[in-house]
């Protein structure tokens, strides 16, 4: 393994981790330490991930890519961005990362939790299995075509579009396979069952899938 992608492998790891860590400790400051109402707390939640998003794009953006998100990772191979064999690493380190991030957000509060990782019986279901299609599919749409627009901005657009759209969608937007496995492993109000959870990344596959295939459409004439 040479220097370059351990560097890369590293800062996925550290980016998913604390991606999570901003979204299951910020539920639980609210809803179990602050005592406050769930809307509250969701409202916190979507500060929280957004501002911490913002900083970790800009932190290991220039490193790996800055993915923490296996769909991301996914899309950037179907547009030859990334190697096969270096994807994977990237899913692995990801989802290795989200978990320990789930661990020690319940460190953080073993006051209100006596484990590093529990099960979650956390129900999702129904109509909000819909609102991760729509949640991840604008999520990839919109990085797929701000790397295509060259922008400078994309750290605080997609942190910005991420805080608006855990308001705005029945699932409170995962949009990320990694995230949804390390929700499964909280007994916090954050947390998803894991017969939910799968099919929240089978939504989540089929909304960047769509994604991808919109955004060649959209550039299928275009002039490079």
């Amino acid at each position: 393994m040479t220097k370059k992608i351990t560097q890369q492998i590293v800062a996925e790891f550290l980016g998913s981790m604390f991606l999570v860590m901003a979204s299951i400790s910020s539920m639980i400051l609210f809803t179990n330490a602050f005592e406050s109402s769930k809307y509250v707390a969701v409202l916190a939640n979507a500060i929280s991930v957004a501002f911490v998003l913002i900083a970790l794009i800009e932190m290991f953006g220039d490193v790996s890519g800055a993915h923490f998100n296996p769909v991301v990772t996914i899309v950037m191979l179907l547009e030859k961005q990334i190697g096969c064999s270096k994807a994977i690493l990237f899913i692995l380190f990801q989802i290795v990362g989200g978990i320990t991030g789930t661990a020690l957000s319940h460190l953080m509060f073993f006051d209100q939790f006596d484990r590093l990782l529990a099960v979650s019986d956390n129900i999702r279901s129904d109509y909000v299995y819909f609102g991760e299609i729509v949640g991840t599919f604008i999520l990839i749409l919109a990085i797929l075509m701000l790397i295509k627009a060259k922008s400078k901005k994309i750290s605080i657009i997609v942190g910005l579009l991420v805080g608006g759209q855990l308001l705005a969608t029945s699932s409170t937007m995962f949009a990320n396979p990694q995230v949804t496995i390390a929700r499964m492993l909280t007994n916090s109000v954050s947390g998803i069952r894991p017969i939910d959870g799968l099919i929240f990344i089978a939504m989540q596959l089929v909304g960047s899938l769509l994604a991808y295939v919109v955004y060649k459409l959209i550039f299928s004439k275009s002039i490079t």
